[in-house]
């Protein structure tokens, strides 16, 4: 059992990395660099950027729940 745990943990924590890569699309090299996006911080989620946001708190989600699992079977 611990072992399937393992794996689907290791499974959501490629996941929830890349979905947060993926969210950062304006945090380029040269954004950062310049602080050329500085005045989006607060713009509003739309489409592909609020399922990115969803899913990203999803996979949270579950990242967690597996963890406190594993810590219980343990």
């Amino acid at each position: 059992m611990a072992t399937y745990l393992n794996i689907a943990l290791i499974i959501i924590s490629v996941l929830l990395i890349a979905s947060v890569i993926l969210q950062s699309k304006g945090a380029g090299l040269g954004g950062g660099l310049t602080g050329a996006d500085a005045g989006t911080v607060f713009t509003a989620r739309r489409g592909i950027e609020r399922t990115l946001f969803w899913i990203t708190i999803v996979l949270s989600v579950v990242f967690f729940a597996l963890v406190i699992t594993l810590i219980l079977v343990s």
